[in-house]
C-alpha cells in the first residue's frame, strides 16, 4: 500500500481512464485507500471502463462516443448499478468540473482534451496533464487560465515531469536552459532511406517504453519530441531558443535543466510511467509503492547523450518550427500527423509518408495568429483533411 501523510481522502477523476495512462493512473490510485475515483471517463470502451467503474465505483462515467454511452447505460441498468452515464464534448466537461472533485486526470488523448480541460480549470481543479494537445494548440488560452483560475498544472509526461522536479526551490531566473531527453525510438542511427521500408510492427517496437501505439509512432519519427518542446515552452515560460533535445538511447534520464551557474539538474529513474502519474498525484510529496521497480544501479554505468539528427528525423525539426511560429501553426503540426499516423496505423501509407505530411500541411496552411477554439476545431478538420486528400483517401 501507499505510505503517505497530510492529503486525507482526495477526490479525483480520471479522463482517458482506458487509455495507457489512465490504466497506469487507476494501478497506482488502486494502492490508495485515501483516494477516491469520482469519475471515469474514455471514448469508447464499454467493456474496460464498466470493469473499471464496477471496481472504483464512480458516481458518474462517460463515454464520449455517444452509442457506447447508451450501451453502457442499458448494461448498468439491467444489472442495478447506480451510476450516472454521460456522452459527447458536454458529458466530458460536465465530467471535468464536478462538484467535489479536487484533481482532474487529463489523459485522453487528442483535440478533445482541450474542452474538458478548461472546463475543469474554471471549476477550479488542479490538472495532471497527460494530454499534449492542451497545450500544444491551446497553450495561449491555457496558461493565462491556470494564472487567472490560481490551480495546479502537473505534467504527467516523464520529461516534463523530469524538468517540473529540477526546478523545485529554483527561481524562473535560476534557469539557463532546459534540456529534453529523447531515446531516439527503434530508428536510431537509420538514414532517410532506411526509413522508407520500416513496417508498422518495427515502428511500433519501441526499445525501452510502453505505450499506446500512437506515441509509440511519435517516438519513432520523433514528433512527439516536437510536441514536448512546446509543452516545455508553455508549462516552464522558457523560450524556445532555451530548449534543447538530446538522445538518451537508454532512456535513465528523464530531462535535464541547465541553470546559470553552469550547474545541471536531471531526474534519472527507470522507463516507468507509474512514477511521473505519482508525482502528479502526491507532488511535493514522494509516496512509496511496495511493487514499484528499483532503479539496477548498473543499468547507470553507461549514459550516452548524443544530438538529434533532424534531417533524418524532420518530425522533431518541424516540431519547433511550429512552435517558433506560433499561433495556429502548432495545431496543423498537431492535427496533420494525428491524421497520417492513423494512416500508417490502418497500412494505408508509408512510415515517411507521416513527416512529408505534415510538412506540405504547414506549407499549405494559412496562418492565424491567435486562434480561438473554434477557429482551432477548424484548422484541425482541414489538416487532417489535407493530409487524406494527398493520398486520395476520403
Amino acid at each position: 500500500m501507499i505510505q503517505r501523510k497530510g492529503f486525507g481522502m482526495r477526490h479525483i477523476a480520471v479522463l482517458g481512464s482506458t487509455g495507457s495512462i489512465g490504466t497506469q493512473t487507476l494501478d497506482v490510485i488502486r494502492h490508495d485507500t485515501e483516494i477516491k475515483v469520482d469519475v471515469l471517463a474514455a471514448y469508447g470502451n464499454v467493456e474496460l471502463i464498466k470493469k473499471q467503474a464496477l471496481e472504483f465505483k464512480p458516481h458518474t462515467v462517460c463515454l464520449y462516443d455517444r452509442d457506447r454511452a447508451k450501451e453502457l447505460k442499458d448494461q448498468f441498468d439491467r444489472e442495478g448499478f447506480e451510476c450516472t452515464v454521460l456522452s459527447g464534448e458536454e458529458g466530458l466537461k460536465e465530467a471535468a468540473s464536478m462538484e467535489g472533485t479536487e484533481l482532474v486526470v487529463v489523459a485522453v488523448v487528442g483535440m478533445i482534451g482541450i474542452a474538458p480541460t478548461i472546463a475543469a480549470i474554471n471549476a477550479s481543479k488542479d490538472i495532471a496533464l497527460a494530454n499534449k494537445e492542451t497545450l500544444v494548440c491551446a497553450g495561449h488560452i491555457i496558461m493565462p487560465l491556470v494564472k487567472e483560475k490560481a490551480v495546479r498544472l502537473l505534467p504527467v509526461d516523464s520529461e516534463h515531469s523530469a524538468i517540473f522536479q529540477c526546478l523545485a526551490g529554483e527561481s524562473h531566473e535560476s534557469v539557463s536552459k532546459l534540456i529534453l531527453t529523447a531515446s531516439g525510438g527503434p530508428f536510431r542511427g537509420y538514414t532517410r532511406e532506411m526509413l522508407k521500408s520500416v513496417s508498422l510492427e518495427d515502428a511500433l517496437k519501441h526499445p525501452n517504453w510502453s505505450m499506446g501505439k500512437k506515441i509509440t509512432v511519435d517516438s519513432a519519427t520523433m514528433v512527439n519530441k516536437g510536441l514536448e518542446v512546446m509543452e516545455a515552452h508553455w508549462l516552464f515560460d522558457v523560450d524556445y531558443k532555451d530548449i534543447e533535445v538530446l538522445v538518451q538511447p537508454e532512456s535513465i534520464i528523464h530531462s535535464m535543466v541547465l541553470f546559470r551557474d553552469g550547474a545541471v539538474k536531471a531526474q534519472l529513474g527507470v522507463p516507468d510511467m507509474r512514477v511521473p502519474i505519482e508525482y502528479a498525484l502526491y507532488a511535493p510529496e514522494r509516496v512509496s509503492i511496495d511493487e514499484n521497480t528499483m532503479p539496477d544501479f548498473e543499468r547507470f554505468s553507461s549514459i550516452t547523450l548524443q544530438k538529434p539528427d533532424m534531417e533524418v528525423f524532420e518530425g522533431l525539426k518541424l516540431g519547433i518550427e511550429a512552435g517558433i511560429k506560433g499561433g495556429s501553426m502548432p495545431t496543423v503540426y498537431n492535427a496533420a500527423n494525428e491524421e497520417a499516423v492513423k494512416l500508417f496505423l490502418e497500412g494505408k501509407i508509408r512510415f515517411t509518408d507521416i513527416t512529408e505530411s505534415v510538412k506540405a500541411a504547414m506549407s499549405a496552411h494559412r496562418y492565424i495568429a491567435s486562434p480561438g477554439l473554434e477557429e482551432i476545431s477548424k484548422i484541425e478538420r482541414d489538416a487532417r483533411k489535407f493530409v487524406k486528400g494527398r493520398f486520395d483517401i476520403d
